[in-house]
């Protein structure tokens, strides 16, 4: 399964899904097999299923004016499972399910943003590799060259970070470091 959807030619809402356990704290949703949403259900107590709908999404520019059409909730918020529902009720909103081998950490209270910076550690400290170093992905994908990545090294300050991007250089110069 894919990570991000891509939006096709019509215009679509796109979310991402993932199986989980106990996905009452969390939004949930049913869908079909070609990732057409059926149902989402805001934080309940009985959820219809076992998938939980994460808070990453992705919409195309008719998202503006259901923003604009949308009025405040009883917490006196704009709520993103009403721009959900919208979506849901044209028969536009599409989900892509998070494969194996990628994680999503919800961070919504105390515990649970240290639980996540606890696995985030520890996946960094077995695999000497740091998780969303957006300065290595830009240059691993050739988003920016070898003289781009060091001027922003040279421009950190002494710590870590910067000694793993200093790796990363090395590495692709074929430095074992």
């Amino acid at each position: 399964m894919t990570f991000f959807a891509r939006p096709d030619d019509s215009p679509t809402g796109h979310g991402l899904r993932l199986l989980c356990e106990g996905p009452t704290a969390l939004r949930c949703g049913r869908f079909r097999p070609n990732g057409n949403a059926i149902s989402i259900e805001e934080k309940p107590v009985k959820p219809k299923s076992h998938y939980a709908v994460t808070g990453l999404y992705l919409y195309d520019s008719e998202v503006v004016s259901i923003a604009r059409s949308m009025k405040p909730s009883a917490r006196g918020e704009l709520e993103i499972t009403d721009v959900n529902k919208a979506y849901l009720e044209r028969g536009k909103l599409k989900v892509a399910r998070l494969g194996r081998g990628i994680a999503w950490l919800d961070t919504g209270t105390h515990d649970s943003l240290l639980d996540a910076g606890n696995f985030i550690a520890t996946i960094e400290k077995r695999q000497g590799q740091k998780i969303a170093c957006l300065e290595e992905v830009a240059f691993r994908m050739g988003m920016i060259d070898r003289e781009r990545l060091s001027g922003i090294i040279s421009e950190m300050g002494d710590n870590s970070y910067r000694e793993y991007l200093r790796g990363v250089l090395s590495e692709a110069d074929g430095i074992k470091w």
